[in-house]
């Protein structure tokens, strides 16, 4: 396959030190989740494959790791005037409950058909919630406006440094637990947890490739990998909210081109029969986005016998009457 992260042209915002810098900041303060391993998916795939269980993270999700690294760092005046953030619902939770915890006022723009179970735990650490409609609204240029009039400041779901730095600590935690591995496999929908996760394992594990995963019907990210031009795709439809994003971001985008080896898409059906797997084998909640990365292995769209794996497991917050209907 040919080299793209060669031709990488752009300037790369994220050094190893700043994921180190944001483990010292996180420490006794987000949990070390669990690595999980199946001797069924084991036996499926012919390989040793590690689950960095990010759905145990508090919040549900890896999401609070940046956010909370985001808000730490944030002026006196900032915090006291508040942020504002635009989420399907994963990095709402994430800057609610660490604004909560860092006594900054957050207000959420989310859209009104996010997850239930998600607009629910979003209230409930006391975010203000602005709803929109996904088809009239475009949300960053709605929380601009909303951000502009009252003085707020921003924190994006994946385009900022300490957010990036904040997810590679999930990777970072994996390659400290279980050792060097030959292949990682990483969900993506803006790209931070990808960028960071692929920084943290070329500086841990300099020979593992690192692979993302989207779904295919929502592919802007493989597209921009192949062709490295940003493509965006708007108000994409598949069951993973979280992939939701309309593209990578000018930060994520290098960074991926850089330090990731490959882009795959799987199917929605691939996407349903992973997430009921792993409900039912490995007995642990996940939602359809967090079983992104495991269902490109699972389905045999990337192949990995005789190898090492990582796959990480990045959310759990799902409507689960909903999702079985």
């Amino acid at each position: 396959m040919t080299d793209y992260r060669s031709t990488a042209s752009l300037p790369l915002s994220v050094s190893y030190a700043d994921i180190e810098a944001s483990a010292r900041r996180l420490y006794g303060v987000v949990c070390q989740t669990p690595v999980m391993t199946s001797a069924t998916v084991n036996e499926i795939t012919q390989a040793r494959v590690f689950f960095k269980c990010e759905n145990f993270q508090r919040t549900g999700s890896f999401k609070f790791r940046g956010a909370y690294n985001a808000l730490s760092q944030l002026s006196e005046e900032q915090k006291r005037c508040g942020v504002l953030t635009y989420s399907s619902g994963n990095h709402a939770q994430a800057i609610a409950l660490a604004g909560k915890l860092l006594n900054i006022p957050a207000t959420i723009i989310m859209p009104e058909d996010a997850p239930t179970v998600k607009l629910a735990a979003t209230r409930s650490y006391g975010a203000e919630i602005i709803l929109y409609a996904r088809a009239e609204n475009n949300r960053q240029e709605l929380g601009e406006k909303i951000a502009a009039q009252r003085g707020l400041t921003i924190v994006p779901p994946y385009d900022k440094i300490e957010v990036i730095a904040g997810q590679g600590t999930a990777a970072k935690e994996l390659f400290e637990e279980v050792g060097e591995l030959d292949l990682l496999l990483v969900c993506c929908g803006g790209g931070g947890l990808l960028s960071g996760s692929a920084l943290a394992a070329k500086t841990l594990s300099p020979q593992c490739r690192v692979i993302g995963v989207e779904p295919a019907q929502a592919d802007d990210a493989t597209r921009s990998f192949y062709s490295q031009t940003l493509q965006v795709i708007h108000n994409p439809d598949t069951i993973a909210d979280g992939a939701r994003t309309p593209s990578l971001g000018k930060l994520t985008f290098p960074l991926i081109l850089h330090y990731v080896d490959d882009m795959v898409t799987v199917s929605e059906e691939a996407i349903l029969k992973t997430t009921f797997f792993i409900w039912e084998r490995m007995k642990i909640v996940v939602e359809p986005t967090g079983v992104l990365a495991a269902a490109a292995l699972l389905e045999g769209v990337v192949k990995a016998v005789g190898k090492r794996v990582g796959v990480i497991i990045s959310g759990g917050n799902v409507d689960i009457r909903a999702l079985a209907r």
